[in-house]
C-alpha cells in the first residue's frame, strides 16, 4: 500500500544511477524542471497509470480486493463534532478523496465532486464488558470493510467512529486504494487531521495553507512526461532483467489452484521484537542497504527455501513521489508494483543475496515509469485467469509514521476485508516504538490459515539467524524453530502408540481411515535441505 523507501533514500539511489551513467537518455532534468500543468474545470481527466491498473482489476475481481482498512487510534478526550469537522476539512482540501471514476467513451476518467460534509457514524461500546468491546468493534469494522465501493459514483471512503472508553476512541476507515497510498495516510492525513483538530478545538481557523496542486495535476504531468522514447528505453531494461524468469512461483499449497482466482483471502498479523528489529536495521546500515532491501532479501530466501526454485520473482512496490517536490505531501495513489527477480543457490551467502537485491532495486527505481499493464503486454507474458502475471508474491514497507503529541497513531493490521490481491503479500510497518509489525495477506483459496502462521514463524526464524551471521550460506540458515525441530526429530519419531494386534488391517486401509478423519491435514512434507 505504500512506498518502500524514504525520499532521501530514493534520491541517493537515483544519484548513484546518474553517476554510473545508467540514466543516460532519460530527459530527467526536463521532467524535474518543467512547470506542472494545472487542470481546468470541465477538462476530461485521465487516470494515472497506477489508477488505471487498479480500476481494471477492481472490475474483474469478485471480492472487494482493493478495499483497504485503516484504524486511527485516538487516546485522550475527543470532541466528536470538532473531530468530524476536522475530517471533513481534510476531504475539502484534497479533491482526490472526493473523486469517482466513471467511464466516458469506454475509458475511465476522474470526476471530482463538489465538497459536501459527511457525517461519521458513531457507536458507543461502553455498555459492553471491556473484554467484549474489542470483539464487537472488529465485527463492525469488518462489516464496513467488506462492503463494495461504487467506483463510478463514489464516495470511496467510509468511516466509523467507536468509543471504547471515556478517553479512548478509534476511527475505522475503509478506502478504495485508488485514492491513496501509505504516504497519504501516514505523512499527510494523520498530521493534517491532528493539526486541524487542535486548531478547531481552540476555536481558531485552519492554519494549513491551501494545496498548491491537486492529484489531477500529477495525472496530467505523468501523461505528458512519459513518452514513447522513455517507454522504449525502460522496456529494454525490463526485457533483459526478466529474460528467462519463471511465470509462476511453485509455493506448496493446501488446495489445488482454481482455474479462476476469486481473490478471497485472509490475514495473519505478526510483531517482531524490538531486539530483532534493531538487529535488522543495524545489518542494513553495516551492509550499506535500506531496511526494505534486507526485508526483500529475506523474503526471497524464504521463498527459495520453500520452493527450491533458483530464480524467485517478487513484486516490489515503488513510489513516484520523489520525481517532483510538489508530490511529496500530495494525497493520492503514487505506486507502481514491478517484478524484482533474483537468482539463488544454496551455497551462496545471504550477504551476496543482499548485494544482488540492492542492484535489482536500484535498477527498478531507475526504470519505474513504465506502466505495469504496458510491461505485461509488451513482454507477451503468459496469461492465466488462475494467477497474477509476472509475480504472485509482493513486499511492502510502510513509510515512517510521525510521533504526535496527542498519541494519535495509525495501523493497517487490525481489520481484514477478506480479500487478497496476490497468492501471498508481506506488509511491514516500522512503528515509532522501535518494533516492526506487519501481516501476511494470503489467498484462502490456496492456503489454510495455519499454513501461513507456520510460514510467518519460519520467516522470523530466518531473520533471527541471518542477522547474526549474514555470511552463512542460504542452505545452512535454519528454517524451523527449536520447538519445531524437537517436534519433528523427537516427538514424531518416538511412537506413543502400539501397533494393532494381529491380524491388523492392511496398511492402505489404515491410511484411508486416517484420511477420512482429517482430510485437510498434510500427509507428507518434503522439507528443504538445511531445515
Amino acid at each position: 500500500m505504500s512506498e518502500n523507501h524514504s525520499a532521501e533514500n530514493v534520491r541517493q539511489l537515483l544519484l548513484e544511477q546518474l553517476r554510473q551513467k545508467k540514466l543516460v537518455g532519460e530527459p530527467l532534468a526536463q521532467r524535474l524542471l518543467t512547470p506542472l500543468p494545472r487542470y481546468e474545470r470541465g477538462q476530461v481527466l485521465p487516470l494515472s497509470f497506477g489508477q488505471q491498473q487498479l480500476w481494471f482489476l477492481s472490475r474483474l475481481a469478485k471480492e472487494p480486493v482493493y478495499n483497504e482498512c485503516v484504524t486511527v487510534h485516538l487516546p485522550g478526550s475527543l470532541d466528536r463534532k470538532v473531530f468530524e469537522r476536522s475530517f471533513n476539512e481534510f476531504i475539502r482540501r484534497h479533491e482526490i478523496w472526493r473523486t469517482s471514476f466513471p467511464e466516458k467513451n469506454g475509458q475511465p476518467i476522474q470526476k471530482i465532486h463538489p465538497f459536501e460534509p459527511i457525517e461519521l457514524p458513531f457507536v458507543d461500546l461502553r455498555h459492553l464488558p471491556p473484554e467484549e468491546r474489542e470483539k464487537e468493534a472488529q465485527r463492525l469494522a469488518a462489516e464496513q470493510a467488506r462492503l463494495p465501493f461504487d467506483l463510478a459514483n463514489g464516495p470511496l471512503v467510509r468511516g466509523l467512529l467507536i468509543r471504547f472508553e471515556d478517553r479512548l476512541h478509534r476511527l475505522y476507515l475503509t478506502l478504495h486504494h485508488i485514492i491513496f497510498d501509505g504516504v497519504t495516510l501516514y505523512q499527510v492525513f494523520l498530521p493534517e487531521l491532528w493539526t486541524l483538530y487542535q486548531a478547531f478545538c481552540a476555536d481558531r481557523s485552519s492554519p494549513l495553507p491551501e494545496p498548491a496542486y491537486q492529484y489531477a495535476d500529477y495525472t496530467l504531468w505523468q501523461q505528458a512526461s512519459v513518452n514513447q522514447s522513455l517507454l522504449d528505453q525502460q522496456l529494454a531494461y525490463w526485457r533483459e532483467a526478466l529474460a528467462g524468469a519463471p511465470a509462476l512461483i511453485n509455493l506448496p499449497t493446501d488446495f489445488p489452484r482454481p482455474p479462476v482466482q476469486s481473490f478471497r483471502g485472509g490475514m495473519v498479523p505478526f510483531t517482531l521484537s524490538q531486539e530483532l528489529t534493531e538487529a535488522l536495521k543495524r545489518l542494513a546500515r553495516e551492509e550499506g542497504m535500506t531496511l526494505y532491501m534486507v526485508l526483500m532479501a529475506s523474503l526471497q530466501l524464504l521463498l527459495y527455501r520453500y520452493t527450491q526454485q533458483e530464480e524467485i520473482v517478487v513484486g516490489a512496490v515503488l513510489g513516484s513521489r520523489e520525481q517532483r517536490p510538489e508530490f511529496a505531501r500530495m494525497p493520492g495513489y503514487f505506486l507502481n508494483t514491478l517484478p524484482l527477480t533474483c537468482k539463488l543457490t544454496g551455497s551462496s551467502s545471504f550477504r551476496s543475496l543482499l548485494q544482488q537485491v540492492r542492484e535489482r532495486i536500484i535498477g527498478a527505481i531507475a526504470h519505474q515509469d513504465i506502466p505495469f499493464s504496458y510491461l505485461v503486454e509488451q513482454l507477451q507474458v503468459e496469461r492465466s485467469a488462475a494467477w497474477n502475471p509476472l509475480f504472485q508474491v509482493t513486499l511492502t514497507l510502510e513509510p515512517q509514521l510521525p510521533v504526535l503529541p496527542s498519541g494519535w497513531t495509525i495501523t493497517q493490521m487490525d481489520v481484514s476485508a477478506g480479500a487478497s490481491k496476490f497468492d501471498l503479500s508481506l506488509e511491514v510497518d516500522d512503528r515509532p516504538d522501535g518494533r516492526l509489525i506487519g501481516r501476511f495477506e494470503y489467498s484462502s483459496e490456496l492456503f489454510e490459515e495455519q499454513t501461513i502462521v507456520r510460514l510467518a514463524r519460519h520467516w522470523q526464524t530466518l531473520l533471527s539467524s541471518l542477522v547474526s551471521d549474514p555470511s552463512c550460506s542460504l542452505a545452512s540458515l535454519p528454517l524451523l524453530s527449536p520447538e519445531e525441530r524437537h517436534q519433528l526429530l523427537v516427538s514424531f519419531s518416538s511412537s506413543s502408540q502400539t501397533l494393532p494386534p494381529s491380524p491388523a488391517p492392511a496398511i492402505h486401509l489404515l491410511f484411508e481411515a486416517q484420511a477420512q478423519r482429517s482430510p485437510s491435514s498434510c500427509a507428507l512434507l518434503d522439507l528443504p535441505s538445511g531445515s
